[in-house]
């Protein structure tokens, strides 16, 4: 197909487009949960198609708790892709994730309130495992990439999702901390959960900006730009290059998702 792709990239937060790509185009994708984000990229890049899509619009124009998750990834699904790279800015809950670093994620915890978080609301009814909801296989791709491009990262980390746009508390923040999390976001949730459901290989690469309230001096909307900036080129560069080194053959299981899971 003209219109199709391989590997999808979501950029969060800062990451508004990807300079790799050659012979860019822009295309709409309609489906049936209204448009998505902004307009899907398709370009390719090491001989592979890639589809770039921005999960809050070029310029930054819709908050997270209004992204039309459903959207994006059924556009994505539509297209072909059997693999998505996000990034997700994220404030960190520990001390030793410092604003600067990457996090290579492998667990969540929901904390969202009002988000579509499945594409099956009946008659057929889905329940999609999220025991595991990123991709083990993607997760060490990123991690290995990562680690040889010399970046300080965590090869594991729990995102605590939630809602937004406001950011939490001090009580909020230590609660978040007592219960295990290593960094905090707006986004991730639900979007890892409908690509299971699309049989999409998913992982996130979390760019820690902040520190929340971990410390007396709460985070801010412009100190959080100020880190993005180089955050988003690190993030540009690893995806590039875990692209380029991505295995044909898909080994995760991500694939067969949906084996086990309609009732």
């Amino acid at each position: 197909m003209e219109n199709s792709a391989q590997v999808a990239i979501i950029g969060g937060s800062g990451l508004y487009d990807v300079e790799m790509l050659e012979g860019p185009r822009e295309i709409k994708v309609h489906t049936p949960y209204g448009k998505p984000s902004d307009v899907i990229i398709l370009g390719n890049y090491k001989g592979k198609q890639i589809a770039f899509l921005s999960r809050h619009g070029r310029g930054h124009q819709t908050p997270p708790h209004l992204v039309n998750y459903r959207a994006n990834i059924w556009a994505l699904k539509q297209l072909g892709v059997q693999r998505i790279l996000a990034s997700n800015a994220c404030g960190s809950l520990r001390e030793d994730y410092r604003p600067g670093d990457l996090v290579i994620v492998d667990q969540f915890v929901d904390r969202t309130k009002e988000r579509k978080s499945t594409f099956y609301e009946g008659p057929q009814v889905c329940h999609i495992s999220s025991a595991d909801p990123f991709c083990s296989q993607l997760r060490g791709l990123l991690a290995d990439t990562t680690g040889k491009l010399g970046y300080m990262f965590h090869p594991k980390g729990t995102f605590v999702v939630i809602e937004g746009p406001r950011f939490s508390t001090r009580a909020e923040s230590r609660m978040f901390r007592q219960w295990g999390g290593d960094v905090l976001t707006m986004t991730v949730f639900p979007e890892c959960v409908l690509a299971r459901e699309a049989e999409i290989c998913y992982a996130s690469l979390a760019l820690v900006t902040d520190y929340d309230c971990l410390f007396e001096h709460p985070v801010n909307t412009q100190e959080i730009i100020e880190v993005m900036k180089s955050n988003v080129n690190k993030a540009k560069q690893v995806f590039a290059s875990a692209i380029e080194n991505m295995p044909a053959e898909r080994n995760c299981g991500c694939g067969q998702a949906l084996k086990n899971a309609i009732f």
